[in-house]
């Protein structure tokens, strides 16, 4: 089980009946006893187990983790969406869908992420580890999974589904183009906010390979992150005094939500692996794994509490004042969201 082709690690369990979300077939499905199944985990979910189980046999450490608590909740909160979309203002929940499930789209990106010749910049072998396996179907399996791949439907689409079922096709395309350039997609993806890469590594270290790291990292706490949203969007999507669709929407969440559990996994794994190692300079020097992991890990973490943090919540307020400019209520009702922003959504996991 610690050494597999890419096409173990894209298979997927045999399912009696499809993933249909809102008329369009996903991946995943449904097995004899009614209950979902992920894709691409026959063999992934197994893989995964078992590499963790040997690095912590072979190293006596426990895997990199970080807790959910790290990281701050879902803005807005299940009491402040609550009150917009029971206000007659449901546009900044949609606009929040909307914008999720294009960027749950960008995940076709991951199979463009360079992956070095991984062994030489080793001084242990990698061989049987996650590490080796990345892009020996990992990296691709997760770019699937968010995408979508060929015929089927992944993440995106199916929170454009969750969307378009609790609201009932609440926007237009053109609407959608100018909900989507107000949250600050648009400018992204054309790529006029590329950032230049920082090294954090000393120079004599693989630039591809420190590149590769600091994505696995940033990707692991946004995958961690995403479970407040996964959380919040439960919730909301699944009151049905507030959104259509007799709670099929936040089942679709929760579809999703299992299937970014081995995302997590594997990351986790292939970053304890790094951190465990030692890391062979271009002059043959050597650089412990755990000194270089925890120079991208500390501003990674900073980062996403942060600067990305601040941005969202500015994303956010601007949606919720656009939803509620001219109201002659407008007053009132920012006063009481502003009042239910300290409102933690834990009891509505």
């Amino acid at each position: 089980m610690l050494k597999l082709t890419e096409h173990d690690l894209l298979s997927t369990h045999e399912v009696v009946e499809p993933l249909i979300a809102d008329g369009h077939v996903c991946h995943g499905g449904f097995d004899d006893t009614g209950a979902y199944v992920s894709p691409r985990t026959l063999h992934r979910v197994p893989a995964i187990q078992a590499w963790g189980d040997a690095h912590t046999t072979a190293f006596d450490t426990e895997l990199v983790d970080i807790g959910l608590d790290s990281f701050p909740g879902h803005s807005p909160t299940v009491a402040q969406a609550t009150l917009l979309i029971g206000s007659g203002a449901p546009e900044p929940i949609i606009s929040i869908l909307t914008r999720i499930g294009t960027v749950e789209g960008f995940g076709a990106l991951l199979r463009h992420a360079p992956v070095p010749t991984m062994q030489p910049l080793f001084a242990e072998s990698i061989d049987g580890t996650a590490l080796a396996h990345l892009d020996r179907g990992l990296i691709e399996c997760h770019a699937r999974d968010e995408a979508g791949f060929e015929s089927e439907a992944g993440h995106r689409d199916m929170w454009f589904a969750a969307r378009d079922i609790a609201f009932e096709r609440p926007v237009t395309e053109d609407q959608t183009e100018l909900m989507l350039e107000r949250m600050g997609i648009n400018a992204a993806a054309s790529g006029s906010k590329a950032a230049t890469f920082v090294r954090k590594w000393p120079d004599d270290t693989s630039l591809e390979l420190e590149v590769l790291i600091e994505r696995l990292v940033r990707l692991m706490f946004i995958e961690i992150a995403a479970f407040h949203t996964f959380v919040w969007a439960q919730a909301v999507l699944g009151n049905d005094d507030l959104v259509a669709g007799e709670g099929e929407a936040a089942r679709l969440v929760s579809y999703i939500r299992a299937d970014e559990t081995p995302h997590v996994g594997y990351l986790r794994v292939a970053l304890s692996e790094l951190r465990d190692r030692t890391i062979v300079g271009d002059t043959g020097r050597h650089h412990r794994g755990a000194d270089l992991l925890a120079a991208i890990w500390e501003p990674a973490v900073a980062d996403q509490r942060g600067p990305r943090r601040s941005e969202l919540e500015r994303l956010v307020a601007r949606e919720v004042h656009h939803s509620l400019a001219g109201r002659s209520d407008e007053a009132d009702l920012l006063a009481e969201y502003e009042s239910l922003a300290d409102h933690t959504d834990e009891d509505a996991a």
